[in-house]
């Protein structure tokens, strides 16, 4: 296929057609984060009023290259140009606000403050020292909003406004600074199919009057409904640019993964099949969580190890934190070997047998001025002594049994925790999950951050402790964690709109994941049009909380 990096296709109302000035051109761009590499001689090209994806997996250097177009950090090597001139020096902000803005996945709107107050911020004056006009202020709100047709009021409260909204006062701010070319990062993750029809309206309102968009999205439909070209990324390299018309879905999830529909996950023929007649020790039934979910059924027998995969606003990340008892359902049940869990409960979790290893280690997991001991038994603190006393000699030995146990690398069960690598802190989080020895181990993107080694030997613990006669829930977007599952069910905007067994292809998952697998494009889920009523059932049962971040993706991605 014919790469046209260097010539975007035209269409989409981009005014001015092929031979304009790119708003946007980054070329040999090179970054480095000390042995990695997040970008490697990359490049990309935006036209004025173009429409332009960026997709690619997570690790292909998405946001190192978000970072460098808005000048947060220099690349190593490269260069960078808007609208034909050199880019801004790193550190102006000012000069970088004027040539190009960033719309994120989590908003940047400060919710106590009005929108006329959002829109100005730190601009309410006429200099410093100067007196604030508060209804001059509202009056050039209005004038902005209506220069670019949001519909919003300028004295409301930003608390009070719907995502929706929120996204087009981002936008009207950005482009009050003069910057023509706005970054997208996820901006659909929190809306229905019927915002994502009127930010889209909005979008292509303001490309015809020469606004360019860079979009980044896991849905791949919204490339296809949106762009007019798209860029591919993978292991930190561009790999192709196309007119998204002359690109078809197998193709794109193919440039994605660079995997094509022959290549099959393991089928791991040395296993043998779990019985079917195994005992059912996870089982969610009918669960309904606001934002993530309605009426999700699933069940994990002993002996299995089940993915539940999704992307960015798929759900399956607090489907898998509800079921450690993070979240509250408001409908639906889940029950561990028989025994129900009282939702919005950890200790009711931990109770019935669940052991969890959260998506953020960091954030989540572990206590950094805490030894690897403390970290490892935090779960098990009533076997560590008499009478709810905790005994530091039997702390350390239970530990040094976890330590052998997970293969940690420490100096001792003493050494704080924050002194490990990346691999032995997941360690460390892994071993606390299963010091309870759970009937139900779940563990949300286990090998996140973690080297090839650590990720190997994590996925072959939690594949024991499966094969021992445990359940195991592995959430998660990455293909290796995937790999190691009996079954995978896919989420794709809180519903289960696949299941995979053994031997799936990596186009298969992926397209599933994006929302162009076979099953999703027939229930609807893939194509625009149905979708609509999709999205008029998520509002009206309260599937969509505005009020729930979405997640983001990591950095060097």
């Amino acid at each position: 296929m014919a790469d046209t990096a260097t010539a975007p296709a035209s269409g989409g109302g981009r005014p001015g057609g092929g031979n304009s000035v790119p708003v946007a051109e980054a070329t040999g761009i090179t970054k480095r984060f000390g042995a990695t590499v997040a970008l490697r001689d990359a490049r990309i090209t935006v036209a004025p009023g173009e429409a332009h994806a960026l997709v690619g997996r997570n690790g292909a250097g998405k946001s190192t290259l978000v970072s460098i177009l808005t000048g947060l950090r220099p690349a190593d090597t490269g260069t960078l140009r808007f609208s034909g001139e050199p880019a801004p020096a790193v550190g102006d902000i000012d000069a970088w606000r004027s040539k190009v803005a960033c719309v994120y996945q989590r908003s940047t709107i400060i919710p106590d403050l009005t929108v006329a107050e959002n829109l100005f911020l730190n601009r309410q004056s006429d200099g410093p020292l100067r007196p604030i006009h508060w209804k001059q202020l509202r009056a050039r709100a209005e004038e902005l909003l209506g220069e670019y047709g949001v519909d919003v009021d300028a004295a409301a409260r930003a608390k009070d406004l719907t995502v929706e909204q929120r996204q087009f006062v981002e936008i009207a701010r950005a482009l009050s600074f003069g910057a023509r070319f706005i970054i997208l990062d996820e901006p659909t993750a929190k809306l229905d199919a019927r915002g994502i029809n009127r930010l889209f309206d909005k979008l292509r309102d303001l490309q015809r009057q020469g606004v360019a968009f860079l979009f980044i999205s896991h849905h791949l439909q919204e490339v296809y409904d949106l762009c007019t070209t798209v860029t591919v990324y993978r292991d930190a390299a561009h790999i192709l640019t196309a007119p998204v018309a002359e690109l078809g879905h197998q193709a794109l999830v193919e440039a994605m993964t660079g995997e094509s529909t022959g290549t099959v996950a393991p089928a791991l023929d040395d296993r043998t099949a779990v019985k079917t007649d195994a005992d059912e020790l996870l089982t969610v039934e009918g669960l309904t969580l606001s934002g993530a979910c309605r009426d999700l059924s699933l069940s994990v027998r002993a002996g299995e190890v089940v993915g539940l995969a999704g992307a960015a606003a798929s759900g399956n990340v607090r489907v898998g934190e509800a079921v450690a008892g993070l979240h509250r359902a408001e409908a639906g049940s889940v029950s561990v070997a028989g025994r129900s869990i009282r939702t919005g409960s950890v200790p009711s979790a931990l109770a019935v047998g669940v052991g969890f290893v959260p998506e953020d280690r960091h954030l989540q997991g572990l206590v950094n001025n805490r030894s690897v001991a403390e970290n490892a038994t935090l779960t098990v603190t009533d076997q560590l002594g008499p009478y709810g006393t905790v005994l530091p000699a039997r702390t350390r030995a239970f530990a040094r049994g976890m330590i052998r146990d997970l293969d940690i690398k420490t100096p001792d069960a003493a050494t704080p925790v924050s002194e490990l690598s990346g691999g032995n802190q997941q360690k460390v989080v892994v071993a606390r999950a299963l010091a309870t020895d759970p009937h139900v181990l779940v563990a949300i993107r286990p090998t996140n951050g973690v080297d090839v080694k650590s990720k190997e030997f994590l996925l072959r613990r939690i594949r024991e402790a499966a094969d021992g006669g445990k359940a195991a829930l592995i959430v998660s977007d990455e293909l290796d964690d995937l790999r190691t599952c009996d079954r995978v069910v896919v989420m794709f905007h809180g519903r289960a709109v696949a299941d995979f067994g053994r031997g799936w292809t990596d186009e298969q998952m992926v397209a599933a994941m994006e929302g162009v697998g076979d099953r999703a494009e027939a229930e609807g889920v893939g194509d625009r049009a149905e979708a609509e009523g999709v999205g008029d059932r998520a509002e009206a049962e309260g599937l969509i909380d505005p009020t729930e971040a979405s997640d983001t993706e990591e950095h060097g991605r």
